[in-house]
């Protein structure tokens, strides 16, 4: 006994052999961990003084599930069911002990034992669907046998993590051994074990709760039927619910296999791809090339905002939420009443749902000051101006700000389009101006676009990526240009969707196909939520297009009850006679002719277009990398996560393609279009967006 190999050990603790992994950080199943096991195991079982075998692991969890950086290469041995196989055939009891999460192949490993202890505060999932995949080595097969297949279900589709005391009473873990004590409690448990001579309880025979659910096919249509809005789109839910039905209704070995074979389609297919693209994508996003992990940060200890409508109101929460106590300015005291009342609704409705105590709600409403004077502002460490979208009123704030607020405090804008540059200009210091755009609603949504302007320094910098992170954000940092990364890539695609109005297609053919291409909406149904006077002027509007006709007989979207839509009571859209004759009408006075628009121009003209503006953003350096760009439409905009946004999109359907079409539509993609001479190149060499470095 002793070392196996760099990563496991098998030590002896009387006639209990305990089989230790130490593979920091999270002791992933690499090819040595498998080998290890397999390894140990089969020593243990060779030993003839060894009555049972404890499987535990060092550092801060227990196998924290599969080696992702092993996930499209060629497989090494011993696979994880070789694993599996070595625990669950072993002749003498096998007991995990685990502590931190057993997560993945963690727990399908764990449910290879015969018995499984935990300390308190251990969490058990199969969080494989958010790779969108399902388990593998036989996950999907042992959990129903163990939980019954409705908790299965929620387990598998959702990837919940479970902690250790609703474990327990499903009958996932056997006992809960004291926190801090989990060697010494699995020895003892497999003590008891051996004094009883339990037996070799395998879960893979176990079947009274899957065979109490055989015959009832309504478990699984009800499920399928609770959950049809979240799993909208995505494979990897569908393909995890058909193996508990495989559990339910195949023997052991069957199952298996129907697991087997939708891992294997999942694990070919683009979706899962493209979920494990944005996995690493996420992680990629929060790297600067050229400001280091171990720049100077500035310590934020107070926040200022201006502006305490909905988005000013939105980003107060943030920080709020984590601590940090906020002044909000406001120019009228019945404007600043409205936007401390909108906060505490909304902190008073998530309390409602249980998501936060009513103690919650008042020591975060505590960390809220209101006042009608920007001097209030002077001993921030950093102010967001919230205004209206106006390059004037926002150089008249920073000029005013930069007279009040402390040396180096950092100033941010939180424009979604305009010059960042030019509003650092109104202060004596650009190297403090920053853009922190949020997404509306600013408590909800989860992107933060970070815009550096031309002077801002790295520390502020550092700071805003460091402090995004604190309030739960993703982050993506972006350069200046109109409309950033995210709205200008949108502008493309707006351009296209309202030329097709022009073409023949109406705005509910436009919004089906992008939703059925899995974003939560299109285009002109997303106006309608967001009103369509936005950006809208009376005195200005000459009927000059159908967005200003709309507004002019006060259809303005969903808050009126009508918009590009007719709406009913419940805010349910139908589509509009009055919008399809405003469109008739525009096109008889240009002398245009309808022609049948087929989804898939729709799908390409919208999409496409965004493609090449991505890509022009790249080549301007406007986005560190093409995942970045992602990130931003996945977080910000609803990009179905299962098609890694719009740049992994243009990779899969081929670059070549995309130039194809681009140039097939020449024409119809309006006078201003050009194609990237980035996309052009990349096409020609037949390389990806991924293929950048």
């Amino acid at each position: 006994m002793g070392a196996i190999n760099a990563v496991t050990d098998l030590t002896a603790q009387g006639d209990v052999a305990v089989l230790t992994v130490n593979s920091p950080p999270v002791n992933a199943l690499s090819q040595q961990v498998r080998d290890g096991i397999v390894k140990g195991m089969q020593q243990a079982i060779a030993d003839s003084a060894v009555k049972a075998v404890v499987l535990i692991c060092d550092g801060r969890t227990f196998i924290a599930g599969a080696d992702i950086t092993e996930f499209g290469k060629p497989p090494q041995s011993p696979s994880l069911h070789d694993v599996c196989d070595a625990i669950e055939n072993s002749s003498k009891p096998v007991i995990a002990a685990i502590h931190g999460t057993a997560l993945g192949g963690g727990l399908e490993t764990a449910l290879c034992c015969h018995y499984r202890v935990a300390v308190p505060s251990a969490k058990c999932g199969l969080p494989e669907v958010h790779l969108g995949l399902l388990p593998g080595a036989g996950g999907t097969q042992r959990l129903p046998r163990i939980v019954g297949p409705e908790q299965a279900l929620q387990m598998v589709t959702s990837g919940a993590h479970v902690d250790a005391k609703t474990s327990l009473a499903a009958g996932l873990l056997d006992e809960i051994v004291p926190e801090g004590e989990l060697r010494a409690g699995a020895l003892a448990y497999a003590k008891k074990v051996i004094a009883e001579k339990r037996p070799l309880r395998k879960v893979r025979d176990m079947n009274e709760k899957v065979a109490a659910a055989r015959g009832k096919p309504e478990i699984f249509a009800d499920f399928r039927k609770a959950n049809a809005r979240k799993f909208r789109g995505f494979l990897a839910p569908e393909y995890n619910i058909r193996c508990i039905e495989a559990a339910v209704n195949l023997p052991f070995d069957q199952g298996i296999a129907t697991e087997r074979k939708l891992f294997m389609e999942l694990m070919t297919g683009t979706q899962s791809a493209a979920q494990r693209y944005v996995f690493f994508a996420e992680r990629q996003v929060w790297k600067v090339p050229d400001v280091p992990d171990d720049t100077a940060t500035i310590a934020v200890k107070k926040v200022g905002i201006i502006g305490a409508g909905t988005m000013g109101g939105g980003i107060a929460m943030n920080f709020a939420n984590i601590g940090i106590p906020v002044a909000l300015v406001e120019t009228k005291q019945d404007a600043l009443d409205r936007g401390f009342g909108v906060i505490r609704k909304n902190y008073e409705s998530t309390a409602k749902r249980g998501k936060l105590k009513p103690e919650d709600v008042e020591k975060r409403m505590a960390l809220l000051s209101g006042s009608l004077q920007l001097e209030s502002l002077a001993d921030c460490d950093l102010v967001i101006e919230a205004v209206f979208e106006n390059m004037d009123v926002k150089k008249e704030v920073f000029g005013k700000l930069d007279s009040i607020v402390k040396q180096g405090a950092i100033l941010a804008t939180n424009t979604s389009a305009l010059d960042v540059n030019e509003i650092a200009t109104a202060t004596k210091r650009p190297d403090a101006v920053i853009g922190l755009h949020f997404f509306s609603p600013a408590n909800v949504m989860r992107l933060l676009e970070i815009v550096r302007a031309q002077k801002t320094s790295k520390p502020v910098i550092a700071t805003s990526m460091q402090l995004a992170k604190k309030i739960g954000k993703i982050a993506a940092l972006v350069g200046v240009c109109p409309g950033f990364v995210g709205n200008r890539i949108l502008y493309a695609r707006q351009l296209q969707a309202q030329a097709m109005l022009m073409e023949g297609a109406m705005p509910w053919d436009v919004d089906k196909v992008l939703y059925d291409f899995g974003m939560p909406m299109g285009p002109f149904a997303m106006s309608d939520l967001a009103g369509l006077d936005i950006g809208w002027s009376k005195e200005k509007s000459k009927s000059s297009t159908v967005r200003e006709v709309l507004c002019e007989m006060d259809r303005r979207g969903q808050k009126t009850g009508a918009g590009f839509y007719d709406y009913d009571a419940e805010r349910n859209a139908k589509p509009s006679p009055v919008t399809e004759k405003i469109i008739k009408d525009f096109m008889a006075k240009a002398g245009a002719q309808a022609r049948k628009i087929t989804d898939q121009e729709i799908l390409e003209r919208c999409t496409y277009p965004m493609i090449n503006e991505g890509a022009k953003i790249l080549e301007e350096k406007i986005a560190i990398r093409p995942s970045d760009i992602d990130i931003v439409w996945i977080n910000g905009y609803g990009w179905p996560v299962y098609r890694g946004g719009p740049m992994f999109y243009g990779d899969t359907v081929g670059l070549k393609n995309v130039v194809a079409k681009l140039k097939e539509y020449g024409p119809k993609l309006g006078a201003g279009f050009t194609l990237s001479p980035l996309l052009e190149q990349l096409a020609a060499e037949g390389k990806r967006f991924q293929d950048l470095k």
